[in-house]
């Protein structure tokens, strides 16, 4: 029985771009263009496609994908995760990591307070934020928190070995 490899979204497939084939592609990595140094591309559960071409038409960027040669077949694809095997990360060093890492996390005050364990991370116009599933027993009566990703602000040290991410925060806030 073989082992099912890691997957990691890196975009989506947009609508469709003239009529041979060409989609809209809506990137997540840090640079937009950054998406076309991954491939194959996984789209949707399991389809592998090769980016044939690609270029930026004004502020959004337009691929075509081997096999996908009309209107019709882009149409199938739109809306679609574009994921990529997580083997194909660049390794990182020590002090850096990948958001995904950071999920399920335990996140503790300077001061030794459980705030509970990460459930999402994501990005807004400011800065990177967590989103913390408070602890069951929650003196404070908190479900959820959101703490901004601000290194040295708020964000103290991350302890990959321990999974335990201490940070400069009121647990009341």
């Amino acid at each position: 029985m073989s082992q099912a490899s890691e997957t990691m979204i890196i975009g989506t497939i947009g609508a469709p771009y003239g009529v041979k084939g060409w989609v809209k592609i809506n990137s997540y990595t840090d640079e937009k263009a950054g998406i076309f140094g991954y491939v194959p591309w996984i789209i949707g559960t399991d389809r592998t496609y090769q980016v044939a071409e690609w270029r930026t038409h004004s502020k959004t960027l337009v691929a075509k994908l081997t096999g996908i040669d009309s209107r019709d077949d882009a149409e199938r694809i739109k809306n679609l995760d574009i994921s990529i095997e997580a083997a194909q990360l660049p390794e990182l060093s020590d002090d850096e990591f990948y958001w995904r890492d950071l999920v399920g996390m335990q996140v503790v005050t300077d001061k030794g307070y459980s705030l509970g364990k990460i459930k999402e991370i994501f990005a807004t116009g400011a800065n990177d934020v967590m989103l913390i599933k408070a602890n069951t027993n929650d003196a404070f009566g908190q479900k959820e928190r959101m703490l901004p990703i601000l290194f040295d602000q708020v964000v103290k040290n991350i302890d990959k070995t321990s999974a335990t991410i201490t940070v400069d925060w009121d647990p009341a806030f």
